[in-house]
């Protein structure tokens, strides 16, 4: 039988009503008296008490458990939360021969984000190659090749501006406590089994900024595997060069000796949608927009089915949509083997 925690009314009454038991012709009920203060205090408490045991009592199982305890239920099946990681990427500095960049030279994003250098750089032949790293984590400090930085402060023979060479990998946000709980459910749910096509997911997600991974067996011949993965943190999901070398790595650490394993980058499949909506105003096609990027953030993997029954119910799921029709597309789409359907443009006719 379920426990049903009594409300602060309910305990109130339950102590005047003791009280009037053990004192006959006594009155907890009335109003400010002793006996109605000191019930309301007891009442208090023991609202208190039965709050913190109903917390406790969450707190007893993994999937209901917050933060700090669900962390130490993780680690107890070996899962760990994933740190928050920095940007790291490759600069190209140019200015006066035999000119030094120190370690710790700050430079500077148009969007005031601050990067450091973390190896001292000499210019030779004009150019030096730096390596820099964010200072703060998280997926916005990301760089692209062909991005400028400006020195935070002059350093003597080197130019201000400084260009990414190489985009290298994008930080991470700490792992939130939806995804800690997810993982932890699939490894007791489906524990290891030394190299199963779940073992590789595992292994996938267990890495910083992966959020989704997919396996499969044979895929360039027997006995091999590919895995693919996306980083829903980010602007752009699908992972760079250097993040698919980053799981190679850490996967060959772990998977069998006798599997060759293929990481990969999925490719987009965009779905351009043309639909016409009543009543056809800004805000219904907002609504309708973000509803469509919401469809697709869930029900987009690689060589997966956009199908229109469900893309039909993703539109009519929008605030202050009536009617619709989707003229385009006008059938079922699947994404290619690798290719993940995306959100293309969306147009109301």
């Amino acid at each position: 039988m379920t426990f049903t925690r009594p409300t602060l009314s309910e305990i109130i009454a339950r102590v005047r009503s003791d009280v009037e038991t053990r004192l006959p012709g006594a009155d907890a009920k009335l109003r400010h008296s002793v006996l109605d203060v000191l019930a309301r205090v007891e009442g208090g408490v023991a609202s208190g008490l039965y709050g913190y045991l109903n917390w406790l009592s969450r707190q007893l199982m993994p999937d209901t458990a917050e933060a700090e305890y669900l962390a130490r239920w993780a680690s107890i099946w070996g899962i760990d939360r994933k740190a928050a990681t920095v940007t790291a990427a490759t600069a190209t500095a140019t200015g006066i021969n035999g000119s030094t960049i120190p370690a710790g030279t700050e430079a500077q994003r148009i969007d005031g984000t601050i990067y450091t250098v973390t190896t001292a750089a000499t210019i030779a032949a004009g150019t030096a190659s730096l390596s820099i790293e964010a200072a703060t984590s998280g997926p916005d400090t990301a760089l692209s090749a062909g991005d400028t930085l400006t020195l935070s402060s002059a350093v003597v023979g080197v130019n201000a501006t400084i260009t990414v060479s190489d985009g290298g990998t994008a930080g991470a946000d700490e792992e939130d406590d939806a995804s800690l709980l997810a993982r932890l459910l699939d490894r007791i749910r489906n524990p290891p089994q030394g190299g199963s096509l779940n073992d590789y997911v595992s292994w996938a997600l267990a890495q910083p900024g992966v959020t989704r991974a997919w396996a499969y067996k044979s895929w360039m011949g027997a006995g091999t595997v590919g895995v693919t993965f996306v980083m829903d943190g980010r602007e752009d999901i699908f992972p760079l060069a250097a993040d698919v070398a980053a799981v190679q790595a850490a996967l060959d650490e772990l998977r069998p000796v006798t599997a060759e394993l293929y990481v990969f980058a999925p490719t987009p499949a965009p779905v351009d949608i043309v639909l016409r909506v009543s009543p056809d105003t800004a805000a219904v096609q907002t609504a309708i927009s973000a509803e469509l990027a919401d469809f697709f953030a869930r029900e987009g993997e690689p060589a997966g089915t956009i199908y229109m029954s469900r893309l039909s119910e993703a539109v009519s799921l929008a605030e202050g949509e009536f009617q619709h029709a989707i003229d385009i597309p006008d059938e079922n789409f699947t994404a290619s083997a690798g290719a993940i359907p995306t959100l293309g443009s969306v147009t109301f006719a």
